[in-house]
């Protein structure tokens, strides 16, 4: 046999007749209203189904429509807020909000003006040049460029090496900005296996002195305590040929390592354009142009000596680099506005 469902009206008399007879028993009101069901009984007995205002999802529809362009939720910017507002965190308090794969960062990157690339077909070196004259034709023009002498008159190539920045953040002074939390703080390790600048300087005196038959190591940091800075500027000034308005910003970049390592290719997310002055060694910088500009832009190699300083805008070119000298590679920079 074949069950049929009730219709409204015959389930109607159902429940009204259950409710009748719960009345000739005695039954309390309250207590039937005690019943998580209920209200629905009473519903099927009246005939009356609970129905949806015909405009009620247009509308919730509208509302979080409204909410989404308001708040810029299609951005990455408005969906990192959203995910910061739910974990209970202050957006202005949280400079790092979404770990994001490079790859998805060169997605949304905004295109490049490949004219700024187009007519450039080597790196230039230059020397005594003004700031005027840098300004007009390289500081924020997208054109790499070498400054021979952009470390003339430093300490830095003197005093800084392994043993120096070894000093300088040991266990006792509170400065391994690797393995600090503040804002601002970053390590790379690149292709090693250390965790922070604590792990660099705790390696074996074979491996950093480069012995046969050890291991090679590259990495970089951001010297974000004010005190390691500080003492870092002792030994150098802001290179000569910056623009009198410009400002370098306080957070230095040292990069370190041996003969054969360096960075993998890749562009930075950073807000301005940089220099990088090499202290120790050299190394080979290959730079390739935004992929959007391949077919009109050239890729270049060019190696910098110690006590060269070269000046690219890290944000338009993509850039690799490798240490070519047989000694420690050592280099420190920094943006500038």
């Amino acid at each position: 046999m074949t069950r049929t469902e009730p219709d409204g009206k015959e389930l109607g008399g159902r429940v009204a007749a259950i409710l009748a007879r719960c009345r000739q028993l005695h039954v309390e009101p309250a207590q039937l209203r005690s019943l998580s069901g209920y209200d629905r009984l009473q519903q099927a007995a009246s005939g009356k189904q609970p129905r949806w205002q015909p405009w009620l999802l247009p509308g919730l529809l509208a509302i979080l429509l409204a909410v989404f362009v308001h708040q810029e939720l299609y951005t990455v910017q408005g969906l990192s807020r959203l995910i910061l507002w739910v974990e209970g965190l202050n957006v202005e308090n949280e400079p790092c909000m979404i770990e994001m794969h490079p790859i998805m960062a060169d997605l949304t990157a905004a295109p490049n003006n490949c004219s700024r690339c187009s007519d450039v077909l080597d790196v230039d070196r230059v020397s005594n040049i003004t700031p005027q004259e840098f300004e007009l034709k390289y500081a924020y023009s997208g054109r790499p460029v070498i400054i021979t002498d952009g470390t003339a008159n430093w300490t830095a190539p003197a005093v800084f090496n392994f043993q120096f920045f070894k000093e300088l953040y040991a266990e006792s002074s509170g400065r391994l900005a690797a393995d600090s939390t503040e804002a601002g703080c970053q390590f790379f390790p690149y292709k090693t296996n250390f965790d922070g600048l604590s792990d660099v300087f705790s390696m074996s005196a074979a491996r950093a002195n480069m012995q046969k038959g050890e291991e090679p190591w590259y990495i970089g940091w951001s010297s974000c305590d004010s005190a390691a800075g500080n003492e870092l500027r002792r030994h150098y000034t802001r290179p000569y040929f910056l623009p009198e308005t410009a400002e370098s910003t306080r957070l230095d970049w040292i990069f370190m390592g041996t003969p054969g390592f360096g960075a993998h290719l890749h562009i930075d997310h950073v807000k301005h354009p940089s220099w990088q002055a090499q202290l120790h060694g050299r190394k080979m910088w290959t730079l390739e142009p935004p992929r959007e500009c391949l077919s009109v832009c050239r890729s270049m190699d060019v190696t910098v000596n110690q006590g060269e300083i070269i000046v690219l805008d890290t944000n338009m070119w993509y850039h690799m680099t490798q240490i070519v000298s047989d000694e420690i590679s050592i280099t420190i920079g920094s943006e500038y506005d």
